[in-house]
């Protein structure tokens, strides 16, 4: 009994020094790149860690700090094995709908258009965002940016692939989202699922792009940010935000998550909330 007692004071104590481990892990990231991971549940971030030192061939969490801290591309690999990607076809469908209720008519008054999806993650979003403008018919006169930090869910992305099941669920979003037609309309089969068509794919452009250091573009009549600024602290947030601002032209629009608001800065006063329910915000730095 002594010697169980003592295997179990030694797995804990393990586990004790793992979890602290996996929080300077956290802080060193939030304090080297202001991205912030720390909310997270503790056990389900040393599961996510623990496998990418499984991945990387490391065994201990110091090894994988230090090449976090000094390594910016060895930093966005891990960041995109650690944080929740978690997006989907129409996800959030009330948004799309406001966007062609209340954006559609304003986006038909310019000739061309420029769109940015920024945090695209494996694409979802891009070929929702697509399908909305071609049955509003825009899409002829669209350039789509898409960008991410993860050069894997970005490959995923411009493969365009997921599964059939998958598909098939979000039929009741797109509907939601104002679908016009059948989802079935812009996939094709492709190996064990279904693949985005040709059509929907020629005018999106997928790059990596690291929205806290890379460069700004410039007049985006869209931008799409949503589910990323929860990763930020608030320096940071408030940082980027300059960035899209510095990125729209005046009277474009910035989306965010739905839980995601503009908050105080001095950014503040330029963006106007559409609707209480949806953060869609109308750039008019002028006003």
């Amino acid at each position: 009994m002594a010697a169980d007692l003592d295997r179990k004071t030694e797995r804990d104590s393990d586990r004790q020094s793992e979890a602290i481990e996996v929080r300077l892990l956290l802080e060193g990231i939030y304090a080297r790149y202001g991205y912030d991971l720390r909310g997270y549940a503790d056990a389900s971030m040393q599961r996510r860690v623990r496998a990418v030192l499984a991945r990387m061939g490391l065994e201990r969490i110091s090894e994988l700090q230090h090449r976090v801290l000094r390594e910016p591309e060895t930093f966005s690999y891990v960041l995109g094995s650690l944080a929740v990607c978690v997006t989907e076809l129409f996800r959030d469908p009330e948004a799309y709908r406001l966007m062609r209720e209340r954006v559609i008519p304003v986006l038909r008054t310019y000739p061309l258009l420029k769109i940015w999806l920024a945090g695209c993650a494996s694409g979802e979003e891009a070929y929702s965002m697509a399908i909305v403008l071609m049955e509003e018919g825009l899409y002829e006169r669209t350039q789509i940016y898409a960008t991410d930090l993860n050069a894997e869910a970005l490959e995923r992305a411009k493969a365009g692939v997921y599964s059939s099941e998958a598909v098939r669920a979000f039929e009741d979003s797109y509907r939601r989202a104002g679908g016009t037609s059948d989802i079935s309309r812009y996939c094709t089969a492709a190996y064990d699922g279904v693949a985005m068509v040709e059509a929907l794919r020629r005018n999106i452009l997928f790059f990596q792009h690291d929205l806290v250091s890379d460069h700004a573009f410039g007049e985006m009549n869209v931008i799409f940010c949503r589910n990323v600024f929860i990763y930020f602290g608030s320096e940071l947030r408030v940082r980027v935000l300059g960035k899209l601002a510095e990125s729209l032209r005046s009277g474009g629009y910035l989306c965010l998550g739905r839980s995601e608001r503009i908050g105080r800065s001095h950014h503040e006063p330029a963006f106007e909330q559409l609707t209480p329910s949806e953060a869609i915000y109308r750039y008019t730095p002028d006003r």
